[in-house]
């Protein structure tokens, strides 16, 4: 009898795309579960057990060279995100007038039109003889059902829109490989640079750090079926409705 495929075969290796708090963080976790790991990131890194691939850009010429390393990959994940850049004059908008051309079109390239990009290259390149995944790191706030405060405008479209684009994916891998899933993940309030401007509201006990994040979106990742495609889940493994 055939076996269904599972995870829990790592002849192909995990990609992780970004090297920031986050990203770093999942490499190791995954690293620790003994899958060989490559990490993608502009940074010059060191990490013992990964392979680094630096490169100088993220433009589609430069995925497309990074995907050419890879003959299939066991999981991909997509660790990058643009929510606030003093040199750029990037910041969550507060109000309407706050909004700026310029800064949301930069937002949604990051975090919507780059991890579709991703998506372009790579998920041809999950394998099919084992469960695969591709994981994009979303957020709670782009759920429009959740948004009560308003405010953050370019973040909360581009993370809206990230979560469009996991579920029309899904639709079109469903039909090229059918143990593959994409879905988006909340990682929570993580002490990173991204969220260091803005961790005097979060309630005592939900400031993680990348390490436990990272490990709880590993498990979340390693537990998915096809049945979760196209969905976001947070760190807990709870679905995030749209």
């Amino acid at each position: 009898m055939q076996q269904n495929p599972t995870y829990s075969d790592q002849t192909h290796p995990v990609l992780v795309i970004g090297g920031g708090a986050i990203g770093a963080a999942l490499a190791k976790s995954f690293a620790d579960k003994g899958y060989e790991v490559h990490l993608a990131s502009r940074k010059t890194l060191s990490l013992e057990g990964i392979q680094i691939h630096q490169v100088t850009d993220w433009s589609k010429e430069s995925l497309t060279k990074l995907a050419q390393r890879f003959d299939s990959l066991s999981g991909v994940v997509v660790a990058s995100g643009l929510l606030h850049d003093d040199s750029q004059n990037i910041a969550p908008e507060k109000s309407l007038d706050d909004i700026t051309s310029e800064a949301m079109t930069q937002v949604l390239h990051v975090n919507t039109v780059f991890p579709a990009l991703c998506g372009q290259v790579f998920l041809p390149k999950l394998a099919k003889d084992v469960q695969s995944f591709m994981g994009v790191l979303s957020a709670r706030v782009g759920s429009i059902s959740d948004n009560r405060l308003g405010g953050w405008y370019s973040y909360r479209m581009s993370k809206a829109a990230l979560n469009m684009f996991i579920k029309t994916a899904s639709i079109e891998l469903a039909r090229k490989n059918k143990t593959a899933v994409i879905v988006g993940l909340h990682p929570g309030t993580v002490d990173s640079n991204l969220s260091a401007p803005f961790q005097r509201n979060v309630p005592e006990g939900k400031l993680f750090t990348p390490e436990f994040s990272a490990a709880k979106l590993a498990e979340v990742l390693l537990s998915r079926t096809v049945e979760h495609t196209g969905k976001c889940f947070d760190y807990a493994g709870e679905e995030v409705l749209p």
